[in-house]
């Protein structure tokens, strides 16, 4: 199949699909090419010449719906594009599978950089680089100041037990992937059990919010959050320990999974953490258990990677490095954890 032609993306069923439901929108013979980068979903991008958009699909051949939920990511980018969260204009959902061989939906396409690496954001300079990541706190503080409710929203989550769910969650997951011992493992996971915290009032929740999941744009602020697929409603903190944890250096070098935290002008931690509470108006006082879990979460998925690999089922350079990260990411849970019980 040419570059141009995609799997998974069939160029002709789509553009009759496009030219029925949005007449006009079309103007010359469809390209398109996949964009490289995401965790699961397929992102394809697609010109007629003249315009872009984009495609997002399922995995090929994917199996568990739910992980997958076209109708779920449309719903949530389609609520908030009147708000002031930066997200693209949703055009299309397809539900019927004879197009593309899986749901699916059409998107614009946003002019942006996603910076995945301290090596990437070192040409911008201490700066901008420090610019750009303290505009990714001012944009989810932007996204959990939205009202659920007002946006058609109220019932995309359950967030009563939601802490209480995502660890027995992932602590499922965890045991769908043991295959050696684990020294902190399950430690960290009871010790996050013993001290769940209060969750404040539930927000929209984007689920795996970072930079290498926004598009920056030249003036080095946040043109469109990407990659709801892990959206809900739930504890807005979550996102805030997530995003703390990747601004926190993995002291390994070579790392197959990368922070920006080692990117000259990143800012720490603790000034994330007091842009979010300033501006937000939420108390922080828990962020160490949120982080704590945040390193839980990645260690629990790094060993699901781990685990495929050592049963051949892992495609591409790098893998064989997975396995050693976990116990670092174990490690920086139980510190985390630890020091903020002493502080409290």
């Amino acid at each position: 199949m040419s570059p141009d032609h995609p799997p998974g993306l069939d160029l002709d069923r789509l553009r009759g699909l496009l030219d029925r439901e949005r007449p006009g929108l079309v103007q010359g013979p469809l390209t398109g090419r996949l964009i490289e980068g995401g965790r699961s979903n397929l992102t394809y991008a697609l010109s007629d010449g003249t315009s872009k958009w984009v495609v997002r699909r399922p995995p090929l051949g994917h199996v568990l719906a739910t992980a997958h939920d076209m109708k779920r990511e449309h719903r949530v980018i389609h609520a908030l594009h009147p708000t002031d969260v930066p997200v693209p204009r949703a055009l299309l959902l397809c539900e019927d599978e004879e197009v593309l061989g899986a749901p699916f939906y059409v998107m614009e396409f946003v002019e942006g950089t996603p910076y995945r690496t301290a090596d990437q954001l070192a040409p911008l300079g201490p700066e901008r680089t420090r610019g750009a990541v303290l505009s990714l706190v001012d944009t989810l503080v932007e996204l959990h100041a939205v009202d659920p409710a007002s946006v058609g929203l109220a019932d995309f989550g359950r967030p009563e037990g939601f802490l209480d769910r995502q660890l027995r969650r992932w602590g499922k997951q965890l045991d769908a992937s043991r295959n050696r011992e684990l020294a902190g493992i399950d430690e960290l996971h009871a010790a996050l059990g013993r001290n769940l915290p209060q969750s404040p009032a539930p927000a929209v929740v984007h689920g795996d919010y970072r930079l290498d999941n926004v598009l920056i744009g030249d003036d080095d602020q946040i043109k469109a959050i990407l990659d709801w697929e892990m959206s809900t409603l739930g504890d807005p903190l979550t996102d805030l320990g997530l995003l703390v944890m990747y601004s926190m250096p993995l002291g390994m070098p070579d790392s197959p999974v990368s922070t920006t935290a080692e990117a000259a002008g990143h800012p720490d931690p603790a000034e994330l953490i007091q842009r979010y509470a300033e501006r937000s108006g939420r108390d922080v006082s828990a962020v160490s258990w949120y982080t704590a879990f945040a390193w839980f979460k990645l260690a629990v998925i790094l060993e699901g990677i781990h685990y495929r690999y050592t049963l051949g089922q892992t495609v591409g350079r790098g893998f064989d490095r997975i396995g050693d990260l976990v116990p670092v990411f174990i490690e920086h849970g139980l510190t985390t954890l630890h020091e903020g019980i002493q502080e409290g």
